[in-house]
């Protein structure tokens, strides 16, 4: 039995440790744009059954409760808050943030492969294209002539701008956006992008405002979704957890010396 016991703290330790670190990767992105935080889901281990609820405990009476000793912890996996962050105003025409559900796209390199995102922080390339802080295209393409004036994304995505030799502005494209059944599904696979699975099923675009999908807010990016005090109570609260299976594994540790020295 103290040899299980060591076991079970053991599990509790590795356990604390995964929270404590998911604790920490929130907290490092506090000032990411349009970061989720995360948070650790836990299960029981399996249980060990050494007497059934209901077993004859006589010829005439029944247990009315099982003897089942637990084995201990592991973590079930980790799941993304899609709270959506505050949206700060900035100066900047091509800082974009989503007010609602859904992604920005963005071609990945190699490949084509389509990444996600919130990160709205844009900039222009040296052909005037759309494009993130990394160089990646914005899905679909907007390309912005050189001299390009007055640019304006309305809250669907249509963007346009006055060029050069025109007084009205010109339509220059339109910024569709993805949504899917399940966004906690996608996987994050770093630099704010995320990347469609079979959990989250395929991406539905359209235009921002349709169907339940956020509007396109131009001037505006979304601030991480993390709460600085919620993380720290949550950290006193895994620091403690933590202590106290250090603390088991002591006492089982002087229990063996005692019983090894008894017999």
């Amino acid at each position: 039995m103290p040899t299980s016991a060591l076991h079970v703290a053991r599990t509790g330790l590795e356990a604390q440790d995964a929270r404590m670190r998911v604790i920490a990767n929130n907290l490092a992105n506090i000032g990411t744009t349009g970061f989720k935080r995360d948070r650790a889901d836990f299960a029981t281990l399996a249980y060990q059954e050494q007497r059934v609820a209901g077993q004859q405990s006589s010829g005439q009476t029944a247990f009315a409760v099982g003897l089942n000793l637990g084995t201990g912890v592991q973590i079930q996996g980790t799941s993304r808050i899609e709270a959506q962050g505050t949206l700060n105003t900035t100066a900047n025409p091509l800082d974009l943030a989503l007010d609602g559900p859904g992604y920005f796209q963005v071609d990945l390199p190699p490949g084509g492969q389509i990444g996600f995102t919130r990160a709205g922080n844009f900039t222009l390339s040296a052909d005037g294209t759309l494009v993130t802080s990394q160089g990646y295209a914005v899905q679909p393409a907007i390309q912005i002539p050189a001299g390009a004036q007055s640019i304006s994304i309305a809250p669907d995505g249509t963007v346009s701008a006055i060029t050069p030799g025109n007084a009205e502005p010109a339509l220059l494209g339109q910024l569709t956006i993805a949504s899917f059944v399940n966004p906690a599904g996608l996987r994050a696979i770093g630099d704010n992008f995320l990347v469609e699975t079979a959990a989250s099923g395929p991406a539905e675009t359209g235009a921002g405002g349709e169907n339940g999908r956020g509007q396109v807010r131009q001037g505006a990016l979304e601030s991480s979704n993390v709460n600085v005090v919620e993380e720290l109570v949550e950290m006193i609260e895994t620091q403690r957890a933590y202590e106290i299976n250090s603390r088991m594994v002591s006492a089982v540790d002087e229990m063996l010396q005692n019983a090894n020295q008894t017999l």
